[in-house]
């Protein structure tokens, strides 16, 4: 999906997937967002390890390499937003200041943290810390929206008639910003309050594009949150006799007629 907006382009890179394996714990398949554009390019978040060949292919498919990467953009430090931090190591990184003193101070090994990851990332030379209602590039303004984690950011870009904001995890999806309830919350009414936010920039600027961090992109009307595109997802596994024998396992809800 593309969008364009206050001298920016936007693509989402790889789209998050609203779901938990039932015995293996959390997907971590989350949204890779793309922005070109004021001299810029930008990536926010960066997928977990397992992502790393798929973005830098998703990335070469725009005429992009990594070293390319002017700014990475980290809504927060979980490891499927923040691990891959290395493979833009020559950008400006930016994460908020209130999240990362947070993700150093967690116990090691109890947390979605990685925490070697964001310990070497506190002592980056290109590391730039955001604070609460910064613009942080040309037209995109960054707000603390906790909950999830403590201070995670949501990110908004002022738009030609319509805004966009990046809210990865601080909604994850459709669900929880309709029920304004949410999974992995180290506080509930947090939580909603943050939400609450989110429908308030909503009926401010009406028609403006949500992207969450594991869900489809949505269009809010009329106080209705309306998803764009399909979901596609899937898993390959090795059940048969031989590398070549994989049986496929689709992971995309049925589509309505």
């Amino acid at each position: 999906m593309a969008w364009q907006g206050g001298g920016w382009d936007l693509e989402i890179l790889v789209t998050g997937y609203p779901g938990k394996a039932v015995e293996h714990g959390g997907l971590g398949w989350s949204t890779v967002v793309l922005l070109r554009g004021h001299g810029r390019i930008v990536v926010l978040d960066g997928g977990g390890y397992g992502l790393r060949k798929p973005l830098v292919a998703a990335l070469a498919a725009r005429g992009v390499a990594p070293g390319d990467v002017t700014d990475l953009l980290l809504s927060h430090a979980h490891h499927d937003h923040a691990v891959n931090w290395p493979l833009f190591r020559q950008a400006r990184i930016g994460i908020g200041r209130k999240e990362l003193a947070w993700a150093l101070g967690v116990p090691w090994g109890e947390t979605s943290v990685p925490e070697h990851a964001i310990e070497a990332l506190s002592r980056w030379p290109t590391l730039r810390l955001m604070d609460d209602g910064e613009e942080v590039l040309p037209g995109i303004t960054a707000h603390l929206a906790p909950g999830h984690t403590p201070g995670h950011l949501i990110f908004v870009i002022a738009g030609d008639g319509q805004d966009c904001v990046l809210l990865q995890d601080a909604v994850k999806n459709r669900v929880e910003l309709t029920t304004r309830r949410t999974d992995m919350t180290y506080d509930a009414a947090v939580s909603r309050a943050t939400i609450d936010m989110v429908w308030e920039i909503c009926r401010r600027r009406p028609g403006c594009l949500l992207i969450p961090g594991h869900d489809l992109p949505m269009v809010v009307e009329n106080g209705v949150a309306r998803a764009i595109g399909r979901h596609t997802a899937g898993i390959r596994a090795w059940f048969g006799e031989s590398l070549d024998d994989m049986t496929r396992f689709d992971l995309a809800p049925e589509q309505t007629p």
